[in-house]
């Protein structure tokens, strides 16, 4: 990187991007499922208390002004417990963890789970491993932005990509088709709409979101070509930044969207941890 990364950069976008996705949507939706949200100092905490993915509850963007505090995660568990919420994911970055975060998790419920990578690339970067002449060349897939008539389609492929529930998410999603801040991209095999992805702007940084491909239209080039297709909006709006993540690998085991998106110049730079609350 040519510049230094904050965590404005790595986080911020992420925690902006899924509190638009989120109350951006429909009013049925947002009854239906439970959602609210609030800000704790510098901190974006989502609630979804109706829920059965357990995975829409998060909080987020810690340590990007504010020191991370036991009154501060007190806060934000008090607003959980005040939803009634089941299940919720604080998400910090390593260098914004206090030295006495282990007393903090034991008064407040929390354990750690799950591990995601955080990658950034520089727009220009990518760009130019996309623009390489030996790039392998893709035929069968092609890449275009989603038209509004297309807009709950390109959802509920998302959603089956992704295996979620079709009934609200999907309402959700499409609501993100149409926002302004939002630019959803779709993978085409032939006249079929097999893969998605989407990308937010928040000021010099993009945040990707939602690339996947389904199962039968795996491995002809779709994800990267999704890659690529963000990464060239967002040098049209005059970003210098990229962020995405990718689940990390453990126990031997393989990502292939993570190494698609090392092999489009994004660099790994932290694991995150999601640290699970629940409720005494």
């Amino acid at each position: 990187m040519h510049a230094p990364i904050s965590l404005s950069d790595t986080e911020g976008c992420e925690a902006e991007a899924l509190l638009q996705f989120e109350t951006g949507a429909p009013q049925a939706v947002r009854s239906a499922l439970g959602i609210n949200a609030a800000r704790v100092e510098d901190v974006v905490v989502l609630s979804m208390r109706n829920d059965p993915t357990r995975y829409w509850s998060k909080a987020l963007g810690f340590g990007r002004t504010t020191a991370v505090t036991a009154d501060l995660v007190a806060e934000v568990c008090a607003f959980y417990r005040a939803e009634g919420t089941p299940v919720a994911f604080l998400q910090l970055a390593p260098s914004a963890i206090p030295e006495d975060w282990d007393d903090i998790c034991g008064r407040e419920g929390i354990t750690g789970g799950s591990t995601l990578v955080k990658l950034v690339a520089e727009v220009n970067e990518v760009l130019a491993r996309v623009d390489r002449p030996d790039r392998r060349p893709v035929n069968e897939v092609h890449v275009a932005a989603v038209e509004p008539e297309d807009a709950d389609r390109w959802a509920s492929v998302m959603m089956r990509a992704f295996g979620m529930p079709h009934e609200h998410y999907a309402q959700m999603t499409a609501a993100s088709a149409v926002h302004p801040d939002w630019y959803p991209q779709a993978a085409w095999l032939a006249d079929e709409l097999v893969g998605t992805g989407t990308m937010y702007r928040g000021g010099r940084t993009a945040q990707l979101f939602g690339g996947a491909v389904l199962p039968h239209a795996r491995n002809r080039g779709g994800h990267t070509e999704l890659l690529a297709a963000r990464a060239r909006i967002a040098h049209e709006l005059g970003c210098r930044l990229v962020v995405t993540e990718a689940e990390a690998e453990n126990d031997g085991s393989h990502n292939p969207s993570l190494h698609n998106s090392l092999g489009l110049g994004f660099q790994v730079v932290y694991e995150r941890q999601n640290w699970v609350w629940q409720p005494r």
